[in-house]
């Protein structure tokens, strides 16, 4: 080894490992360190992989070896290598250094090649996308599966999307095949769908429809698309929240300035909506205000915390109005998969729930996580980035 001589040195390194004595261990180490400088010679990557696996398989590995072989991996871009082998780590030891080490990597994604002109938020691993001012609708990763030739597409729910062609409204699948048409007369426009409703618009207001256009008799100046059940609408020049019922019941009466619904018109998450009374914003939880007042507010996504605003910054609250996250973005969305978008001068990235920068603010704007993966604006456009150890089913 002192004369550079690796080849020679490897070999009887080999024998020295297999010996089973309190050298070992150092035999071992100096084996790795030789099998470092053939790396790029036949069989030795693969040799020295396999000494640290048998390190990290005995019962008493040490914390060092994980981190050794997470670093091998990360280095080498073999990331689920890496958080594989961190995971394990951790389980096994325990130690801080290799919780960091995990926390700072496992948000390493790739960018997809797919670009778009506008894009909305993603709904149950599917987005609407459009090219040239005309709608489609693409995967969670920005692969698209209904071509963008509408003038108009809902979200992807339920096995259809809602579109508008020369100005029919009809439904189609995943394939692009119609499922059903609508013949009712006198329909303007269309709006949210979800959980099998679809809004329509008549000249004497909005109703609401089934996925096969089954209308029903309630009429609002306005409505949103419903989550958990429920959604924002508006009647007597006041919002609410009502359920789905055909005789609709108001969770939350009419009696509000506005309520605060996110790109897809859904306003109702984990309990509560945000209301506009006058100037000011509120939490309602049930029918009872649970936070306030804020300037604005993003509404709660499924899980995690929600964005507000309080002296021009954002901050983030959880579902008592309790403030997890200070008052310190220029701009936020709330959480999507445990991860929120974020404005930090002039770029997006996203943070965590402990609120540290995990994906840095590189993007001109950012939407929500979702299925692991997020839509980002850059210079070329809308593209798709996808967490890589979500992609491999690790979910988050």
């Amino acid at each position: 080894m002192k004369d550079g001589i690796d080849i020679l040195a490897a070999p009887i390194l080999e024998v020295a490992a297999d010996y089973n004595s309190a050298y070992t261990p150092k035999a071992e180490t100096k084996l790795k360190e030789v099998y470092r400088q053939l790396i790029n010679q036949s069989g030795y990557r693969r040799k020295y992989i396999d000494l640290l696996e048998k390190q990290m398989g005995r019962k008493n590995a040490l914390p060092e070896v994980f981190l050794e072989a997470a670093r091998f991996f990360l280095k080498n871009s073999k990331f689920n290598d890496a958080f594989e082998t961190l995971k394990t780590g951790i389980d096994k030891t325990g130690k801080p250094e290799l919780i960091d080490l995990y926390e700072r990597s496992r948000y390493i994604y790739k960018t997809g090649y797919d670009v778009y002109e506008n894009v909305t938020e993603i709904f149950d691993a599917a987005i609407g996308v459009s090219i040239d001012g005309r709608w489609g609708v693409a995967g969670s990763d920005g692969k698209v599966f209904i071509p963008c030739e509408y003038e108009k597409v809902s979200v992807f729910a339920a096995g259809r999307a809602i579109v508008k062609k020369n100005g029919a409204i009809f439904a189609v699948d995943r394939s692009n095949n119609r499922v059903a048409l609508l013949k009712e007369a006198g329909v303007l426009d269309f709006g949210g769908y979800s959980e099998g409703r679809v809004a329509l618009l008549f000249d004497a207001g909005w109703r609401r429809a089934t996925g096969d256009f089954e209308l029903g008799s309630a009429v609002f100046e306005q409505i949103g698309a419903y989550r958990d059940g429920y959604a924002a609408a508006k009647q007597g020049g006041k919002w609410g929240v009502v359920d789905k019922s055909g005789s609709p019941s108001w969770l939350i009466p009419a009696q509000y300035d506005g309520i605060i619904m996110d790109g897809l018109g859904r306003a109702y998450g984990q309990g509560t909506v945000f209301v506009r009374d006058g100037d000011a914003v509120y939490m309602i939880a049930g029918n009872a205000r649970a936070g306030g007042p804020y300037e604005d507010a993003e509404p709660f996504g499924a899980e995690g915390y929600a964005a507000v605003k309080k002296n021009g910054l954002w901050g983030f609250i959880d579902n008592s109005g309790e403030l997890k996250i200070e008052y310190k973005f220029e701009d936020a969305l709330s959480f999507g998969q445990h991860l929120a978008a974020v404005k930090d001068g002039e770029f997006w990235g996203y943070i965590n729930l402990y609120g540290n920068i995990v994906i840095e603010p590189v993007f001109l704007q950012a939407k929500s996580f979702g299925n692991g993966s997020a839509p980002v604006l850059t210079e070329r456009g809308w593209r798709f980035i996808s967490l890589i150890e979500y992609m491999k089913g690790a979910g988050l």
